[in-house]
């Protein structure tokens, strides 16, 4: 990896945060659509997809940002500059470096293996990363909600539009997650089902990058805030459908779990006719004629990845049937822990 030639020679501070797939209660962990419908829940889980920032210290007050997987950077002489500045190349890196307001000059290099838009939360898992990251070079203590608290509201200010909750716990704590949407806050639960499991039973294929990031969210959110009585019917069920998964992951129900998802993905085709494609719609039909038994695409949709969960045995026949027709299949493997930072010499 290139460095810069004025280093300042303290240790580089590095995190790693791991991307998510969602399998129900999306969209409603947008505040405040659940607190029209009590008990609302999202479910995840953490894939070993990673994200990575890492701090290098630099002599003097110059700011450089350089972003590997995008191939951009973006230089400022000092953080006064950085601060002053309304547009940005790189903004997950800026906007986060505005609120931390560093003393002394840095590299920040970020990096996701996540391929663009996929919709498994790659900028979100970045975020956290980042977010830890420049806690430890600012010295700020937070919890891991606050940290939470911070990569939400800073990505607000970057997309322009709300953002859900869901997406940065599965980067905070890996695992499968259950996100139960409170009046009195939220609260992740460890939902206990092996990662074995879900790794034998879900495939997960890319199908192409979609259009902006959270537009069909957006769109579906001001339906329901402007009284649409089609999309609060459609979210009361598609709760109702969240919490019924959450039971059936917990007793490996995986008959009971795949009728849910189907039924998921229906409501959601009617909520935002732009969360499908043709391709996406191909490979689900194609998946379903090798072992696939329900499939659903992941975050916003509108292109990204897809998810699909198969009979015991069918993931890697339902695999080389998505790869046969134009679906990237990506690894699929429980991320087992969240976020992870270390310091480099």
């Amino acid at each position: 990896m290139q460095r810069s030639t004025d280093v300042a020679g303290g240790p580089a501070i590095v995190a790693q945060a791991p991307c998510r797939a969602d399998l129900a209660g999306g969209t409603l962990d947008l505040w405040p659509l659940y607190m029209f419908h009590p008990g609302a829940l999202t479910l995840n889980f953490a894939v070993n997809i990673q994200t990575t920032c890492r701090i290098t210290p630099l002599k003097g007050k110059r700011i450089h940002l350089r972003s590997l997987d995008t191939k951009k950077e973006e230089f400022f002489p000092s953080f006064d500059a950085l601060r002053a500045a309304r547009r940005f190349r790189l903004p997950l890196a800026a906007r986060l470096l505005q609120f931390f307001a560093p003393r002394e000059g840095l590299l920040i290099e970020t990096d996701s293996e996540s391929p663009a838009g996929a919709g498994i939360s790659g900028s979100s898992a970045l975020m956290i990363a980042a977010t830890a990251a420049l806690a430890r070079f600012t010295e700020r203590h937070l919890t891991l909600e606050q940290m939470r608290m911070i990569a939400q509201n800073v990505e607000a200010q970057i997309i322009a539009v709300p953002t859900g909750c869901q997406d940065y716990y599965p980067a905070l704590y890996g695992g499968v997650s259950a996100i139960h949407l409170d009046a009195d806050g939220i609260h992740r639960e460890a939902v206990p089902v092996m990662p074995e499991e879900i790794e034998s039973r879900f495939v997960l294929a890319y199908t192409g990058a979609p259009r902006k990031s959270g537009i069909n969210n957006w769109e579906v959110f001001k339906a329901h805030i402007n009284g649409d009585r089609h999309v609060f019917r459609n979210f009361e069920r598609i709760s109702e459908i969240a919490r019924a998964m959450h039971h059936s992951l917990s007793r490996a129900d995986w008959a009971e779990v795949a009728r849910l998802l189907r039924e998921e993905w229906k409501l959601r085709r009617t909520n935002a006719p732009g969360i499908t494609t043709p391709l996406i719609d191909k490979l689900i039909s194609v998946a379903a004629r090798h072992g696939g038994k329900a499939a659903k695409a992941c975050g916003a949709g509108g292109g990204g990845c897809a998810i699909f969960l198969v009979e015991a045995g069918a993931a890697s026949r339902v695999a080389t049937a998505i790869g046969d027709n134009g679906g990237r299949v990506l690894p699929l493997q429980v991320a087992r822990g969240g976020v992870r930072l270390w310091v480099e010499d």
